[in-house]
C-alpha cells in the first residue's frame, strides 16, 4: 500500500531533520560509502584476477606446475571477492528491490514503491495478518472502553 501524501510529507521532514542533524549518519544510510567500498573491492579483485592469470601463464610457460596452481588459486580468490563485491553493491544500491519499482528522492534516499502486490485468493486478501492485528486492536480498545 503506497504512502499517503501526509505520510510522505512527514517522512520528508524527518529525512531533512536527519540530514541537518547528522549528515555523516545520513550518508551512511544512503549507502554511498558502502557502494564506493564495494566498487573499490571489485576493481582490486579485477586486478588480482589479472595477476593470477599472469602467474598461471608464467607457471605454464616455465614448466613449474606449482606456480600455475598458485596462479589459479589467486584467480579463484579474486573472482570470489569480485563477485561478492558486485553482488553486495547491487543489493546495497537496490536493497533487494528492482530499480523499476524504486523512485529516487531529492534527499538521496530511495523509496520502495509499494510492497507485496495485491492478489485475491478465494475472495480473501493477502493482508490477513494485518486484518487480524486490527481486529485484535479494536477488540482490546472496545473491552477497555476507550
Amino acid at each position: 500500500m503506497p504512502l499517503s501524501e501526509e505520510e510522505l510529507r512527514l517522512l520528508e521532514q524527518m529525512e531533512r531533520a536527519l540530514v541537518e542533524e547528522d549528515p555523516k549518519f545520513a550518508s551512511t544510510l544512503r549507502g554511498t560509502t558502502m557502494r564506493r567500498a564495494a566498487r573499490r573491492r571489485a576493481i582490486l579483485a579485477g586486478l588480482g584476477f589479472a595477476v593470477g592469470v599472469a602467474v598461471l601463464m608464467g607457471g605454464a610457460i616455465s614448466g613449474y606446475w606449482q606456480i600455475g596452481i598458485v596462479g589459479f588459486v589467486i584467480m579463484l580468490g579474486a573472482a570470489t571477492v569480485g563477485l561478492s563485491a558486485l553482488r553486495g553493491q547491487r543489493v546495497t544500491g537496490a536493497t533487494g528491490a528492482s530499480e523499476a519499482s524504486m523512485s529516487a528522492h531529492p534527499s538521496g534516499f530511495r523509496v520502495v514503491d509499494g510492497g507485496r502486490t495485491k492478489r485475491r485468493t478465494g475472495g480473501r486478501s493477502d493482508s490477513g495478518f494485518m486484518d487480524t492485528m486490527r481486529a485484535r486492536w479494536r477488540r482490546r480498545r472496545d473491552e477497555r472502553g476507550y
